[in-house]
């Protein structure tokens, strides 16, 4: 809530706040849950593309070596982590504003051109120059765009009443689709692949071009962190509007910074969000090669993926009322749990028919990691600066996570195999884990500074 807006009175709930029992009907109802629902769709169809493919396409069709494929997944983590703490800190100067959404998509649909036309050249002269330039645009619409994305969706959600977990179920049912639609894409075309994203972009720009957001004085517009001051003074007061606002922000990230909860939950973002990531990049490789049974791997493990975020949507649905129970804190830690039996297992196991049911267990970690997150920075944290302890928090601090472990686990790789590098990862998990359990605090029964007319945690 605005600073302006606080009193020392009680305030009645907005009409934008329903109770929990009827908001998950109410939203169905509303042209607005299913146009936010959108923009994460066409979203994340986007990122289950190139997530799903671009190991394997920068392998067999760019001919790029192991190496430089991690090279450009270190690039893509370093430009996102270099991008975190002015993308915060523009977003949330222009709160509900579509300013800097509208430059993710305008990234993302350039997707098919730049790699067909930019890339390959690029990459014929020099592998390590295309690898660079290849991580430095990928980075703007994934890595460092999926901040803007998501703080924006689940200001406006929250603006708007909805649960954060339920329209961000649309992101699941995306990486669903993408993945299904991409294996036959692949198998027409593998170049096809960033053409399909290019399109997906096209197609949520017009959304976002669209999408009504609260207005200050309406309904909602007050259960938002972006109506402080810098919001309505920046355009009117000049320069001193301007240094007061940088003070602010330079005081919220000291705050922050001083928390014990927040620096526990960076740990815990760093070792296990960022190997969430890193263990997933090399694995379609990982599995082409040990899914011998099946003709064609390539175009299995596309399926497989669709198994598993249908699986990961269903479990989407229930995540917010799980979290809701057990509080964030449990619920970065189960994520945590998930995440070593998977990567243990993984280096035990090479028969197609395990690495499916293994891989499988990814439809929890992702729903628990996601909800758990968005709670715990909204429950713990002053929500007039939500977007900047989001960017900095996880988004940033996963990148730093991916920037280091993608190169330290590519040169595992090649210098003691994928299954002991697996142990290896699990225990960095666990060990991070442990620690930043002992820094974090619980979360159950808490609302955040600031939250003001805001739904309490836990109800």
């Amino acid at each position: 809530m605005s600073v302006q807006h606080q009193s020392s009175q009680p305030q009645a709930p907005t009409p934008h706040a329903p109770t929990r029992g009827a908001r998950a009907r109410d939203a169905l109802r509303r042209p607005a849950f299913w146009n936010i629902g959108g923009l994460f769709f066409f979203y994340f169809a986007i990122w289950q593309l190139v997530m799903t493919f671009l190991s394997l396409w920068l392998e067999q069709e760019a001919g790029m070596t192991s190496g430089n494929i991690g090279l450009v997944f270190s690039v893509i983590a370093l430009v996102a982590f270099c991008l975190q703490p002015p993308y915060g800190y523009i977003q949330d100067r222009l709160g509900l504003r579509k300013h800097l959404f509208a430059f993710v998509v305008v990234c993302g649909a350039l997707m098919g051109p730049f790699f067909a036309f930019v890339f390959l050249p690029i990459v014929g002269v020099n592998q390590v120059l295309g690898a660079v330039v290849a991580g430095a645009f990928l980075a703007l619409v994934l890595n460092a765009g999926v901040s803007v994305v998501e703080a924006f969706n689940e200001r406006t959600s929250r603006a708007n009443g909805f649960e954060y977990g339920h329209v961000r179920l649309f992101g699941s049912l995306a990486g669903a689709t993408a993945s299904l639609v991409g294996g036959f894409v692949w198998a027409s075309d593998p170049d096809n692949i960033w053409w399909a994203a290019t399109f997906s972009a096209i197609v949520l720009g017009a959304l976002l071009l669209v999408v009504r957001t609260p207005k200050p004085g309406d309904p909602g517009y007050a259960a938002v962190s972006a109506d402080r001051d810098t919001a309505t003074t920046e355009n009117t007061t000049g320069s001193t509007a301007g240094t007061a606002a940088e003070a602010s922000g330079s005081q919220a990230l000291r705050t922050l910074l001083k928390d014990r909860s927040f620096v526990g939950f960076m740990v815990l973002m760093f070792g296990t969000a960022a190997l969430y990531d890193v263990f997933d990049q090399q694995f379609p490789n990982y599995f082409a090669d040990h899914a011998t049974a099946v003709a064609d791997p390539e175009v299995f493990f596309s399926r497989v993926v669709f198994v598993q975020i249908l699986l990961e949507a269903a479990v989407m649905v229930v995540m917010p009322f799980v979290i809701n129970r057990i509080g964030a804190r449990w619920g970065l830690i189960a994520f945590a749990a998930v995440l070593v039996v998977r990567v243990l297992g993984t280096a035990f196991i090479t028969s197609t028919e395990m690495l499916v049911v293994w891989r499988l267990l990814a439809a929890l970690e992702m729903p628990l990691m996601l909800v758990s997150v968005m709670k715990y920075v909204t429950r713990m944290f002053d929500v007039k600066f939500s977007a900047t302890a989001y960017m900095i928090g996880f988004s940033m601090s996963k990148a730093a996570g991916v920037f280091v472990f993608s190169w330290l686990f590519g040169l595992s790789y090649d210098a003691i195999g994928y299954a002991h590098s697996y142990l290896i990862m699990g225990g960095v998990v666990i060990a991070v884990t442990l620690v930043a359990s002992f820094l974090m605090r619980d979360d159950r029964g808490r609302v955040a500074p600031g939250a003001g007319d805001l739904t309490p945690a836990g109800r």
